[in-house]
C-alpha cells in the first residue's frame, strides 16, 4: 500500500508541519499500517487503533525527545513508533531482531523508558521530569496511562507524590473504558461520571483559550481565574480524585479530535501545577471487528483483515486450567477464582459465568490479588489466583508476607511460565521459580502436558498447602506418560542423566530416542526436591539439568547444592537461562537458549540429524 503522508514522516517535527486535512489522512494511513502489520505479525491491535489521534496530538503539542513521552504498558505505542522515524522498520514489528511491541530506549531516543508492565508510567515520567529540573534542562515529561492501568496501586503512589508541589508535569488519562477485560470497580464508575459532564468543560477550555490570547496579562489572569474557580468549586462541589491529589483536572475531551486535544495540551503546559488531561477514546477505532469486540482484539495472532480474527481452535494450557477449575468448583463450593484483569487470557471466562459469586476480577492489581486470596484462604475458602508469570513478580512481597508467613493455602496458577515469545524481555516467565523457591513452605509443580495440569490442579484443591502450578503459553507437546503421583519419574537406564521438568520434558523425550546410555528424569514435584531423588542421582557419572528459567536460584542450582552437600563426584552441568530473553518465536527462543532437543543431544555427546 502507498502511504502518501506517513511515508514522509521521519520525525515528530514533520507531524507539526501538516495541515488539518493532512492530519486526517495521516491518521487513516496509520490505522491501515497498524492493521496490516498486526494482521501479519500479531500484536496489540485494539489499544493501538484507539490511540492514533491522541498520539498525533501529543507529538504536535510536545517536542520529543526534549519532552519525554511515556506510554504506560506500551501496547498503545505503535503510532508513536511510526511518528518517530521507525516507519521503514515497522513491518518487522515483534519479529526476531525487529522492532519491539513496547517502548525501548535502545531502539529510539524517543523512547525514554522501557515499558511492558502496567501502572509505572507516572512514576517513571515524574522521575524524568524531576531529573530535568535538577539538571537545568528544558522540556517536560508526559505520562500516557490507560484507565485499565489506573487500577494499579503504583499509579496512585505516583500521583500522590507528583501532586505535592509546583510543576508543569502532565498525565494523560486515555479512557477507553477497557483494560484487557472490561474495567471493574469504583474508579470505573467515577470516570463514567466525569465523562457525563462535557458541556461544562467545553466552556471552561474556551474561556482559558480566550484569556491566554490576551497579550502580557493573559497567563497570570488565567491563573487567577483558575484559582478563584477552584476555591468556589471546593466550597460548593465535591472534588474528583485527581484534584484532591493536587492535579489540575482537564477533561473529558474527545480523544479522536486532534485539534481540541492540542488546545487542551497547550493549556495544560501553562499551569504551574501538575495537570491530568482526561481523553475519551474508542478501543479498536476504525476497525469494526475490534470496535465491537475490543477484548478479543487486545492481543491477536496473525489474522485475515477482511474476515476478522478468529479464535484459535486449538486447546491451550490456559483452557485446561479454566475447565479444570470449573469442574472442581461444581463439587466444592469453597473453590474461588481470582484474576487481575486477565479473565480471558487465563482461561477463566467460563468460570466467571458459571460461578459469578466465587469469581473475582480485581483489576490490574496483583499485589491486592495475592493478599485478597490470602484473606479468602484465612476465612476457609479455597482460592486459586490465575496470573501470568511475569505479572506475579509484582506480588512477590505479598506471597511472602501475606500468604507464606501465615501459612494460608493459596494456590497460584502461573500461566505463561517459561519463554513466551514475541512480547520479549518484559513478559518472559523465567523468574517465578527462583523467587518462589526462596519462600519457606511452598510447593511447586510444572506439568508437561494437559493431563498432568489437570491432575495438579485437582490435587492442589485437596491439599491444605501453599502451592504453585506453573504451565507454559500455548499447546502441549508430545511426551512419554509419567506417574504424576510420584515425586519424579525415570525413563531409560544409561549412566548419563538429563533432569528436567515442564515443557522441556518433551524435548528430553526426543533426546532419549536417539541417544544411547541416556536416562531422563522428570520432576513431577519441582520443589522441594525429594531426598530419594538426590540419593538416586549418585549412580550417574554425568548429569545435565535443563531448565526453562533463570539459572541463578533455579532448581538446577538447588539440586547442585544438595548433591555437593552429599559429596557427589560426577560431572554436573546446568543448562538454563542467564540473560533477559529477547523477542522471537517461542521455539526460536528455546533453541537460542540451548534448551531444545538438539542442544540436549549434543550436551550428552549424542548425534542428531542436521
Amino acid at each position: 500500500m502507498e502511504y502518501k503522508i506517513l511515508s514522509g514522516i521521519k520525525s515528530p517535527d514533520d507531524v507539526k508541519k501538516l495541515n488539518e486535512q493532512q492530519i486526517s489522512v495521516l491518521c487513516e494511513e496509520i490505522r491501515e499500517c497498524i492493521m496490516l502489520t498486526v494482521s501479519k505479525n500479531g500484536g496489540h491491535l485494539a489499544s493501538n487503533l484507539g490511540a492514533v489521534e491522541l498520539t498525533v496530538a501529543l507529538h504536535r503539542s510536545f517536542s520529543s525527545p526534549e519532552d519525554a513521552l511515556i506510554f504506560d504498558v506500551g501496547h498503545q505505542s505503535y503510532t508513536h513508533k511510526l511518528l518517530t522515524g521507525r516507519f521503514d522498520r515497522f513491518s518487522q514489528l515483534r519479529t526476531e531482531n525487529g522492532l519491539s511491541g513496547y517502548m525501548r530506549p535502545d531502539e529510539s531516543e524517543h523512547d525514554p523508558f522501557i515499558t511492558g508492565h502496567s501502572s509505572n508510567s507516572i512514576s517513571a515520567a515524574y522521575g524524568i521530569y524531576r531529573a530535568k529540573r535538577l539538571k537545568g534542562e528544558n522540556g517536560t515529561a508526559v505520562a500516557v496511562i490507560g484507565d485499565g492501568a489506573m487500577t494499579g496501586g503504583m499509579a496512585y503512589e505516583a500521583l500522590n507524590n507528583a501532586g505535592n508541589g509546583k510543576s508543569n508535569f502532565i498525565v494523560v488519562l486515555n479512557d477507553n473504558k477497557m483494560s484487557i477485560s472490561r474495567n471493574v470497580g469504583a474508579l470505573a464508575r467515577s470516570l463514567s461520571r466525569m465523562r457525563n459532564k462535557p458541556h461544562y468543560h467545553h466552556f471552561k477550555y474556551a474561556l482559558s483559550r480566550f484569556l491566554l490570547a490576551i497579550p502580557l496579562i493573559g497567563k497570570p489572569l488565567n491563573s487567577a481565574v483558575y484559582s478563584l474557580k477552584e476555591s468556589i468549586k471546593g466550597l460548593v462541589y465535591k472534588n474528583n480524585i485527581f484534584t484532591v491529589m493536587g492535579f489540575n483536572y482537564l477533561g473529558p475531551v474527545d480523544g479522536h479530535d486532534v485539534k481540541t486535544m492540542e488546545q487542551l495540551f497547550n493549556i495544560a503546559k501553562t499551569y504551574s501545577r501538575p495537570s491530568l488531561v482526561h481523553v475519551i477514546t474508542t478501543k479498536g477505532k476504525g476497525y469494526a471487528y475490534a470496535e465491537s469486540s475490543p477484548k478479543n482484539y487486545h492481543g491477536v495472532s496473525p489474522f485475515d483483515i477482511d474476515k476478522g480474527a478468529s479464535e484459535n481452535g486449538e486447546t491451550t494450557y490456559s483452557d485446561i486450567a479454566g475447565r479444570t477449575l470449573c469442574s472442581i468448583a461444581g463439587t466444592d463450593d469453597r473453590i474461588c477464582a481470582v484474576t487481575a484483569a486477565m479473565t480471558y487470557g487465563t482461561g477463566l471466562t467460563e468460570f466467571s459465568q458459571k460461578y459469578k459469586n466465587r469469581f473475582f476480577d480485581v483489576g490490574i492489581a496483583e499485589q491486592h490479588a495475592v493478599t485478597f486470596a490470602a484473606g479468602l484462604a484465612s476465612a476457609g475458602m479455597n482460592p486459586f489466583f490465575a496470573v501470568y508469570s511475569s505479572f506475579l513478580q509484582r506480588g512477590f512481597d505479598q506471597v511472602i508476607h501475606d500468604i507464606a508467613i501465615g501459612g494460608f493455602p493459596v494456590r497460584l496458577l502461573i500461566d505463561r511460565a517459561g519463554i513466551v515469545g514475541e512480547d520479549g524481555e518484559t513478559h518472559q516467565g523465567i523468574f517465578d521459580v527462583p523467587f518462589l523457591t526462596s519462600v519457606p513452605g511452598i510447593k511447586i509443580y510444572s506439568p508437561c502436558c494437559y493431563k498432568e495440569l489437570e491432575y495438579c490442579i485437582k490435587k492442589a484443591a485437596e491439599r491444605d498447602e501453599i502451592c504453585a502450578v506453573r504451565y507454559p503459553r500455548g499447546c502441549e507437546k508430545e511426551c512419554l506418560d509419567a506417574d504424576f503421583s510420584a515425586e519424579y519419574s525415570v525413563f531409560g537406564s544409561g549412566s548419563k542423566a538429563i533432569i528436567t521438568y515442564g515443557r522441556l520434558f518433551s524435548d528430553a523425550c526426543e533426546a532419549l530416542k536417539v541417544c544411547e546410555n541416556l536416562c531422563v528424569i522428570k520432576l513431577n514435584r519441582v520443589f522441594p526436591l525429594s531426598d530419594s531423588l538426590i540419593a538416586g542421582l549418585f549412580k550417574y557419572s554425568e548429569i545435565h539439568f535443563f531448565e526453562e528459567g533463570i539459572k541463578n536460584g533455579g532448581i538446577g542450582e538447588h539440586c547442585a547444592a544438595r548433591l555437593l552437600e552429599k559429596g557427589f563426584q560426577g560431572k554436573y552441568v546446568i543448562h538454563a537461562i542467564e540473560k533477559f530473553v529477547p523477542q522471537s518465536a517461542v521455539s526460536s527462543g528455546i533453541k537460542n537458549c540451548g534448551l531444545d532437543s538438539e542442544s540436549m543431544i549434543k550436551a550428552v555427546g549424542g548425534e542428531c540429524d542436521e
